[in-house]
């Protein structure tokens, strides 16, 4: 049996053929656990959007690899997680890291960078890039009442 700590993004439920329910747990990176054990399912629906400990094991039929939830259990002092500022943080990053070959020197490419003179060159953007997507998820939510006219 293999543990692993996830963000459980989302829980679903789906009628198999035969009539039985599917519950699918899919973490913060994708990745999709399988149950039929309502038990197991309410404990994934409650760790939705927080961060968790699971159980889990694989089974090998044919050449599809089925990845079976075993165990959720909601990890203590994290019921505050913010699924949408981690997302965030590492969209930001993945931005900051496609534009290093354009904020590093141009011999960046052919030396290795130190860490340190990496992080410094790259967390300012990353923030920038958190603050402008941060700045308009909230514009988003502030243009519920645009194009309403009052007479």
């Amino acid at each position: 049996m293999s543990e692993a700590i996830v963000i459980v993004k989302s829980v679903e439920a789906r009628k198999t053929q035969s009539g039985k329910t599917l519950f699918v747990l899919t973490d913060g990176q994708g990745r999709e656990y399988t149950t039929f054990k309502e038990p197991i399912a309410k404990q994934a629906i409650a760790a939705e959007g927080k961060r968790a400990q699971i159980q889990f094991h694989e089974t090998q039929k044919g050449t599809f690899t089925n990845v079976y939830l075993d165990s959720v259990e909601t990890l203590a002092g994290e019921e505050g997680v913010d699924v949408d500022e981690e997302r965030t943080s590492e969209v930001a990053w993945r931005t900051a890291i496609d534009a290093a070959p354009y904020i590093l020197s141009g011999d960046a490419v052919e030396k290795e960078v130190p860490p340190e003179e990496f992080f410094e060159k790259l967390k300012p953007l990353k923030d920038l890039v958190a603050d402008d997507i941060r700045s308009e998820e909230g514009e988003a939510g502030s243009d519920d009442d645009a194009g309403e006219k009052s007479h």
